[in-house]
């Protein structure tokens, strides 16, 4: 006769596993739900000239420093846990967070948290320090942002990019599409240099060279109207 006890035992640990991830979830909850705010902020960017975007970072700046406060707790609560148990209950939110982040850098806001006023987007360093978290940790069993993570999150930004130099056009902007323009094709080449093992990573970044052609259309468009602004 099996003995009870054992799936009681059972059911003890999946009890306590459901605890976690019920905690953990309500903390990523939280973060998405202010995700969903900076999103709705930095999408203004598309319909707002590039004179006037201050206000418009400065919203989206605050909004990520409240989701800041957020990956802090939620840092605490996962590195009591190991980390590849649970990391896909909060994997996507903070790709997310770091596409805000990103974004917002590049569009000019964050800028005291580049190490380069030149740069034009944060390196994974910068993203970790910024967050006050590791980044791509190897020997130890704690909460921390992956190369994946910010390799995808860097996707996400080349794909909103492409869709801002089709609407800078509709603002009368034209120089802004070839900063875009250059930016994702140095990003692209950058790409190229990575074998990439993670299946939907690669897939994501195979689709990088469909946003630079998407741009590239945009500047022959504005090349053949001779609206390209004089250098």
């Amino acid at each position: 006769m099996i003995d009870p006890a054992i799936f009681e035992n059972l059911q003890t640990k999946i009890d306590e596993e459901t605890f976690v991830r019920d905690e953990l979830h309500e903390i990523v909850q939280t973060l998405a739900r202010k995700g969903r705010t900076t999103q709705a902020i930095l999408s203004r960017a598309h319909s707002t000239p590039t004179r006037d975007l201050k206000s418009v970072l400065d919203d989206a700046a605050n909004q990520i420093l409240a989701q800041k406060e957020d990956i802090s707790r939620l840092a605490q609560l996962a590195n009591k846990h190991p980390f590849y148990k649970y990391n896909g209950v909060w994997s996507r939110e903070l790709q997310n967070l770091v596409y805000y982040i990103e974004l917002c850098a590049w569009l000019g806001g964050l800028s005291e948290y580049k190490t380069s006023s030149k740069a034009s987007f944060l390196t994974i360093e910068e993203i970790g320090s910024f967050l006050e978290v590791p980044v791509n940790l190897k020997d130890e069993d704690k909460f921390h942002l992956t190369i994946e993570e910010y390799l995808l999150a860097l996707i996400s930004m080349v794909e909103e990019l492409s869709r801002l130099a089709v609407n800078s056009v509709t603002l009368g902007d034209y120089h802004r599409p070839l900063e875009i323009n250059n930016f994702i094709k140095d990003l692209f080449a950058g790409f190229q240099l990575l074998n990439l093992k993670n299946d939907i990573l690669r897939k994501r970044s195979d689709g990088i060279k469909y946003s630079v052609k998407k741009v590239e259309d945009v500047v022959y468009d504005l090349s053949l109207r001779n609206l390209i602004p004089k250098a």
